[in-house]
């Protein structure tokens, strides 16, 4: 079952609008495709020269990182954007669109029964992905430290990731722990088959950490047999509320052998316990710590405020550091013109004998000079508009690095780039820039933004 995360469940009254729904549609995923075709010919161009210029171990480790973080993610999701329908199937979906984990529980109840019931039986809130959370989960790892709250990878149900998720760790050890991701299902939604359900679970136990099969980047490993992880559980919830019924639907899924998003093997029966929490009490509810702020993003999209996703603050950065690059270059004529002599002192010392010659050059460099300020102060306001969620900004920076790809591209088939270390960091810049702006969540929350405030407006 898709949710409308485009339409925002407008229905018929966006028919108005429908046009020019579609034709920012087309034009989002032109981005996306245009963004991973770039990241390929990013990966074929270090492969056909990188070796040469950056050292062979140098050359291994930034291949790796472009194939495993730009290039396959990318292909993997336009992929499965045309062959994988987009409903509801009993899995989840990674980022790139993969299949993730097996939906294997099912849960009757508020949200306090549901954290109440998980933390009676050890069960600890996973902390939400961000730069400090994900660096202290590979430390943790490397050093072999405990880390209770350690967060767990975002996968996709109902066009959303998790609400948030559950884990247990084992004799304190990062690499191994049992996890479960939890959903609140949309109002009025029901199981195949008209059953009810108040949230949906996918259960499963990271047994160590290594290389995802099907993107190469640093993943846990998970353990196959995921119908155990279900089954511990469910029991553990009825030792701790004997009152929580459990209604076993048969056959819910196909018994299979198939794999997660990391390639994983993993084996079910195919069954999804339904377990009832409403006749927990409120005071046994109440025994477990109140609800804090969800993890992870809201679970009614449009009714709370809308959290600013990592791309967009990742791109709205890059295209900032764009127009200051733009403004570094015209720096020296600038200090020249203000005549004041700390400032080119300054300017001089940071930018080294080359921008004294820049600055002598005098009425020459002025027109590009003046370009470069004006385009610096052009790429400010984008990257505020950005972290705005305006949609128009979005895209008027992809339609910048898209241009700027292009002509790299076009440089390198004509010869008239020779060496690749010069020109990597440009490279690489344009491509991380139009690959975090044409993401989904960064699609999303522009698209929400505009929506909102044509809503306001009269």
């Amino acid at each position: 079952m898709k949710q409308a995360a485009d339409d925002g469940g407008a229905g018929s009254g966006a028919a108005s609008t429908s046009a020019g729904g579609t034709a920012a549609t087309a034009l989002d995923w032109a981005f996306f495709v245009f963004s991973g075709l770039a990241s390929i010919w990013f990966a074929g161009l270090l492969l056909l020269r990188g070796s040469f210029e950056l050292g062979y171990v140098g050359f291994l480790v930034v291949f790796w990182v472009v194939l495993a973080y730009l290039v396959l993610p990318r292909v993997d999701r336009v992929l499965t954007q045309i062959f994988i329908p987009d409903y509801f199937m009993g899995r989840t979906r990674t980022s790139a669109g993969l299949f993730g984990d097996a939906v294997n529980l099912a849960f009757l109840g508020s949200e306090k029964q549901l954290r109440g019931a998980l933390e009676r039986t050890g069960w600890v809130l996973a902390d939400p992905v961000t730069l400090s959370t994900s660096w202290r989960i590979v430390t943790s790892t490397l050093l072999h430290r405990s880390y209770l709250q350690a967060p767990v990878s975002p996968l996709l149900l109902f066009g959303r990731q998790q609400d948030f998720a559950y884990q247990q760790e084992v004799n304190g050890n990062p690499r191994q722990r049992h996890h479960v991701r939890l959903w609140r299902c949309p109002e009025g939604w029901m199981l195949p088959g008209g059953i009810a359900s108040d949230w949906l679970g996918a259960a499963s136990f990271d047994r160590a950490v290594g290389l995802s099969l099907f993107t190469l980047q640093v993943t846990h490993r998970v353990g196959e047999n995921i119908d155990a992880e279900r089954d511990y559980l469910v029991s553990s919830i009825q030792q701790a509320f004997p009152k929580a019924s459990v209604n076993v639907i048969k056959n819910f899924s196909t018994g299979y052998h198939s794999r997660n998003g990391g390639g994983d093997s993993i084996v079910t029966d195919g069954d999804l316990p339904v377990t009832n929490l409403t006749a927990i009490s409120a005071a046994a509810a109440e025994s477990a710590p109140s609800p804090g702020p969800a993890s992870f993003s809201t679970s009614v999209p449009g009714r709370t405020r809308i959290r600013r996703p990592a791309p967009v603050i990742f791109g709205a950065g890059l295209v900032f550091l764009r127009g200051l690059a733009a403004l570094t270059a015209a720096a020296p004529f600038l200090a020249r013109l203000t005549e004041v002599p700390w400032v080119s002192r300054l300017v001089n010392d940071v930018l080294g004998q080359q921008s004294s010659e820049l600055a002598n050059l005098g009425s020459a460099y002025a027109p590009t000079s003046f370009t470069l300020t004006v385009f610096a102060c052009v790429e400010a306001a984008l990257a505020v508009l950005i972290l705005r969620g305006s949609n128009t900004a979005r895209v008027t920076a992809m339609f910048l690095s898209s241009a700027a790809i292009i002509l790299q591209v076009t440089a390198v088939l004509s010869g008239s780039v020779s060496n690749l270390g010069s020109n990597l960091f440009g490279y690489s810049f344009d491509i991380l820039l139009i690959l975090a702006l044409s993401s989904e969540r960064a699609r999303i929350y522009a698209r929400t933004h505009s929506r909102r405030r044509r809503a306001r407006s009269p």
